[in-house]
């Protein structure tokens, strides 16, 4: 658990604490089972990669069509991924209300509308295959290894 979170956890015990002692006269023992249920972290995407996805989004889908999203305190347990790797959450359109399809993907009444995956799949391939070769680019081809010929 990140310190942040730690100092937020023990400022809500003391919150409940003095909250039970002020109205209702008695103690309280509070156990938020950190062990058993984690915590989500906080899901914060990385600058870089970021601005690869709204860089790429723009090439591809306009930049009428790309915009930065507010920010929101909701937990995502895209987070513990992103305590091991950096990483970039980002959504892609799927409101159709002509077909109904209006209910955020959390909801038990979400549905997709299937004629944005092509859509989906062409935005993240693109997406890595333009990472890739950037990284590529970045590469001191000179400090390769490569025994087999032709290979570069």
């Amino acid at each position: 658990m990140q310190i942040e979170e730690q100092q937020a956890t023990q400022l809500n015990q003391m919150v409940i604490k003095g909250h039970a002692v002020l109205h209702y006269g008695c103690k309280s023992d509070i156990d938020f089972l950190e062990e058993e249920y984690p915590a989500y972290p906080t899901t914060i995407n990385d600058e870089i990669l970021h601005e690869h996805v709204e860089r790429v989004g723009k090439l591809l889908l306009g930049p009428k069509n790309v915009t930065t999203a507010n920010k929101v305190m909701a937990g995502e347990d895209f987070g513990f991924y992103q305590e091991v790797i950096p990483g970039v959450m980002f959504g892609i359109g799927i409101r159709n209300e002509d077909l109904g399809s209006v209910h955020s993907p959390h909801s038990p009444h979400f549905f997709l509308d299937e004629d944005v995956l092509p859509l989906r799949v062409t935005l993240h391939t693109t997406l890595a295959e333009i990472y890739l070769n950037d990284q590529w680019e970045s590469v001191d081809k000179k400090d390769l290894r490569i025994e087999s010929q032709g290979a570069l």
